[in-house]
């Protein structure tokens, strides 16, 4: 069984909570990535949140917030799910299905970033068709909202 740091993006770019946001838009779109990891200082890497292109939309812009004031802190989402390096990738799968998300970060045994797992990370690196068609499937299920 493969573990996490087996499929891992390692060392993403990661920006903290007091980053402008539109700083981290620029990075998402140099990256071509969709979320960028949040930590508490680019020196301990502690994960303490994401931000995710859609969270910037729906945070910031759809609340008329002055995208140019705006910070990180204003559209992440903190305390993410995260897995850690050594888990086993069914792991990982499993809580990436659990809470509908496409990227799961990596983090050491301190707690500390050291990867990501995309939905394609999976899907290219694990080679087992059925699990990715079933994470696909129970990402995309339309959420039932209270």
């Amino acid at each position: 069984m493969p573990k996490c740091r087996d499929v891992m993006t390692r060392e993403p770019v990661c920006c903290e909570p007091g980053d402008p946001i539109v700083r981290v838009a620029e990075v998402m779109k140099r990256e071509d990535v969709g979320a960028v990891p949040v930590v508490d200082s680019k020196s301990s890497r502690r994960l303490v949140g994401m931000v995710t292109d859609r969270d910037i939309v729906m945070k910031v812009v759809a609340e008329g917030r002055s995208v140019q004031a705006a910070s990180v802190r204003d559209a992440m989402t903190g305390q993410p799910v995260s897995c850690r390096e050594d888990q086993d990738i069914d792991h990982a799968v499993a809580h990436m299905a659990e809470r509908q998300v496409r990227r799961m970060p990596v983090v050491d045994g301190e707690g500390r970033l050291c990867g990501i797992i995309a939905q394609a990370d999976i899907a290219t690196r694990v080679h087992r068709d059925q699990t990715t068609g079933e994470l696909v499937e129970r990402i995309s299920e339309p959420v039932v909202r209270k």
